[in-house]
């Protein structure tokens, strides 16, 4: 596999350099996501999993990232098919099938979780193994299609542990990490909203939908900024960790869905159908905020708080 050009202003090893997340400068690396989705969202997806898989490795004593590399986070775990690990006299070993890869063909190195032993356990892999196989013509996506998210076969790979199992997902880390993503939501949105300033004119009716997102980005901003302070002056609380995820993916979720229902009611189809780069960031936003499970999401937060509730 071989790395391709993402971003056309920031490399890989630019993002891998960000500043982690509790670190005192958690606005800056959100802010760096922001711009690079503004731009590309496609490659700031990314990006992001870059430069979380940067701050997985740090945080849980992995393989240092080297210059050149990208890295990808592959750790959809659907009920089938699995990606399981195991041991062998030279070291272990994943095999399966992994869905949800994105950066199949690019990405030089992954994270990839396996289930081990009945623990979900994350590996670090190097790419271009023997038995590493991009599963073809397995990602048909109109919207975030250049992503390359297909899957991605495993045939007795080698893999090094990463952390401990289970610690990939039970570390504070998980919860800033998906505060990333959102960083990416905020940029496409922002970029999804260029045609409506640009277009307003003296329009009361698109001047009305421009003060609506124009509020909603506020909002968003806003969330992104007071939780990087938050983050920065308690990096290790858990469950902290994931109230704070769980809001500001809400809250950004729920902007870049108003800026792209009311850019569309604004100007109707036109920018769909004339701009090719206005619809195809439409497209690739819609699919990409689908990372999100809505409602599920939702409960998850409701349960969280009545938790936090009942332990005071």
């Amino acid at each position: 596999m071989s790395q391709t050009a993402i971003h056309p202003t920031v490399t890989p090893t630019e993002a891998g350099a960000w500043p982690l997340p509790g670190g005192g400068r958690t606005g800056e690396r959100w802010r760096a996501l922001t711009d690079a989705a503004r731009t590309d969202l496609v490659g700031a997806r990314l990006l992001e999993a870059h430069a979380d898989a940067t701050a997985i490795l740090h945080e849980l004593g992995g393989p240092q990232v080297e210059a050149g590399q990208l890295w990808g986070v592959w750790a959809a775990e659907p009920p089938e098919p699995a990606v399981t690990a195991r041991q062998t006299d030279a070291g272990i070993v994943l095999d399966g099938r992994k869905l949800w890869c994105s950066g199949a063909h690019s990405c030089t190195h992954a994270l990839v979780t396996a289930r081990r032993d009945g623990e979900r356990a994350l590996f670090a892999v190097e790419l271009s193994a023997p038995g590493v196989t991009p599963v073809p013509d397995s990602w048909h996506a109109v919207g975030m299609a250049a992503s390359d998210s297909g899957a991605v076969d495993f045939a007795a790979v080698p893999a090094v542990p990463v952390g401990a199992p289970g610690e990939y997902l039970t570390r504070p880390g998980f919860w800033h990490g998906a505060i990333g993503v959102a960083a990416c939501w905020y940029g496409g949105a922002l970029a999804v909203a260029q045609p409506l300033r640009r277009r307003a004119g003296d329009d009361p009716h698109r001047l009305a939908h421009l003060g609506a997102v124009d509020a909603a980005l506020y909002a968003a901003q806003s969330v992104l900024d007071c939780a990087a302070v938050d983050l920065d002056a308690r990096p290790r609380d858990r469950r902290a960790a994931e109230l704070r995820a769980r809001r500001v993916r809400a809250v950004v979720e729920d902007t870049a869905t108003t800026v792209l229902d009311r850019v569309g009611r604004a100007l109707g189809a036109a920018p769909l159908c004339d701009d090719p780069v206005h619809a195809r960031l439409v497209a690739d936003l819609t699919v990409y905020l689908r990372q999100s499970h809505a409602e599920r999401d939702l409960a998850e937060l409701g349960s969280a708080l009545r938790a936090e509730e009942a332990d005071r």
